[in-house]
């Protein structure tokens, strides 16, 4: 039997997700090319093959299925443990939606749990960013008229003073309130329409290793593990390198004397970032061995106006994220002492593909 795709589910070819199509009598009617990257058997010989035979000891996922046909709904089953009939066993989630079109009854949709926690992961940060966005921007408008009296009134009082040597507060009193609208701006900029060209990652990295290397006063190494042969993306150029700048100068604080940090890019393929298909994505990743961002502070360091470092604003990372979503990207951190790793990931718009 020929694996063929019915017309009506062309999208599946395209998913990450593993997916297959069930008759009425729950035989393989249709895998998805996914099925052998998850579980790496071939979708040619399943195709027949009855459900119970493509995953032995299936009893949970059996009645996964039985509960979707009896309440004629999606059914979605958790930590779902399968072993397949070549003795490849996974930890997964499953839905199964009973559907009716041609010879498929059923489809069953298979995902990583990791995979799974990330989608759901992404989507409460790209809620929180939302809602961080709104509160920056009400924020800083709030924040600048007042400002603004403020610092004209302080000019203006410079001028009354009787003693000149007065003038030295006054004068603090100004740098300061320029300095905070200084922060007010930075808090803005997110808003600011993106000036979208073709840009080449490196270009970003090496812009950014050079502020890195003549800001830092350590002696610090960073190095460069670069794929050359990467594609060029559309994206705001000086946008991306404030983005990367701000994560890798908190690194750059964070180290030691003899610290290093190393700037990594590799091509992602078959990726998913906000729910929208891409066979390809740039993967940039900025590792340091420094020691780590504090565990109490760790589930928070995109939210604005938390910082680890006394003195921080709090507002590099918030203001990164923001730039790499206005690229349809992602952004996301693990950290232990000795290595901390920020990865972006940023689509290549050409290869995006539509799903149903």
């Amino acid at each position: 039997m020929v694996n063929s795709t019915p017309s009506a589910f062309a999208g599946l070819e395209y998913l990450a997700t593993a997916a297959l199509l069930l008759d009425s009598e729950r035989r393989v009617v249709y895998a998805n090319p996914a099925i052998e990257v998850v579980f790496d058997i071939s979708r040619s010989q399943i195709i027949g093959m009855p459900l119970q035979q493509v995953f032995i000891n299936s009893d949970l996922l059996a009645s996964a299925v039985n509960n979707a046909l009896t309440n004629h709904s999606p059914y979605r089953e958790h930590e779902l443990l399968l072993t397949t009939y070549r003795n490849h066993t996974l930890s997964l989630t499953c839905t199964v939606t009973p559907i009716d079109s041609g010879d498929a009854s059923l489809i069953l949709e298979f995902q990583h749990m990791d995979q799974s926690l990330r989608i759901a992961r992404e989507e409460r940060m790209l809620i929180q960013q939302q809602a961080n966005a709104e509160l920056l921007r009400n924020l800083a408008h709030e924040i600048r008229n007042p400002l603004g009296g403020l610092r004209g009134a302080v000019q203006l009082l410079e001028h009354e003073l009787p003693q000149p040597n007065l003038r030295e507060y006054t004068q603090v009193i100004i740098k300061e309130a320029d300095r905070l609208q200084q922060l007010m701006d930075r808090m803005l900029a997110p808003h600011q329409v993106p000036k979208y060209e073709l840009t080449n990652i490196h270009e970003v990295l090496e812009r950014v290793r050079s502020l890195l290397l003549a800001e830092s006063s350590k002696s610090i190494t960073i190095q460069r593990d670069y794929d050359l042969s990467l594609p060029e993306l559309v994206g705001d150029k000086e946008k991306l390198i404030q983005a990367v700048l701000n994560i890798a100068r908190n690194a750059a604080q964070a180290l030691q004397k003899n610290g290093s940090i190393t700037l990594l890019t590799r091509a992602e393929r078959q990726v998913t970032l906000s729910k929208r298909r891409y066979r390809v994505a740039i993967k940039l990743q900025i590792i340091d061995d420094g020691p780590g961002i504090p565990e109490h502070i760790r589930e928070r360091i995109f939210f604005p106006l938390v910082s680890g470092r006394e003195g921080g604003t709090g507002l590099g990372l918030t203001l990164a994220q923001n730039f790499i979503t206005q690229h349809h990207g992602m952004i996301e951190c693990q950290s232990v002492p000795g290595n901390t790793c920020f990865t972006i990931l940023l689509p290549i718009e050409s290869t995006a593909i539509k799903t149903k």
